[in-house]
């Protein structure tokens, strides 16, 4: 059974609007060749959860991002943004801090250093599972720093 791109709800396959929220849905008769198909029988809700998927939903940021369906969808697009850059706060974790910290005078502290590492790992694992609950029940939140470079790049994109 299908369901609506916009807010989730079952639709059947002939209908051409939500009876929910009056959305238009994808039409069976669509070119077989599009390159967006595959994204258009997601909903935007979905689509936000998939790019806080950890380590993977970079993936799904980015198809969001470059899909012509969410091209005027702020809120999806803040979230693609934000994962994105959750994704890069975890890549400066293990690719910068984590091998700067073991270069520096490893004799001397290296249990803090195993420590540091480990917190700032859990700190982004933590902020992707808090915006998994936050999305799935459809609240807006934004993350102290990354939330509002994400705001900025998704207000820089509408002007």
């Amino acid at each position: 059974m299908p369901y609506c791109v916009q807010c989730g709800n079952s639709v059947r396959a002939v209908d051409q609007f939500c009876g929910k929220c009056g959305a238009r849905q994808p039409g069976a008769g669509a070119s077989a060749g599009h390159a967006n198909d595959f994204v258009s029988g997601i909903s935007n809700r979905n689509a936000e959860l998939l790019c806080y998927i950890p380590l993977v939903g970079w993936i799904a940021a980015i198809v969001v991002l470059a899909c012509e369906r969410f091209r005027n969808q702020a809120r999806v697009r803040f979230h693609a943004f934000q994962g994105l850059y959750l994704f890069v706060a975890w890549l400066m974790v293990e690719w910068v801090i984590a091998p700067a910290l073991y270069l520096s005078d490893y004799s001397l502290s290296y249990p803090f250093h195993r420590v540091a590492i480990r917190g700032l790992q859990a700190l982004v694992l933590a902020a992707w599972v808090v915006m998994i609950v936050k999305v799935s029940h459809d609240e807006d939140y934004h993350l102290p720093i990354v939330g509002e470079l994400a705001e900025r790049s998704v207000s820089e994109q509408r002007s």
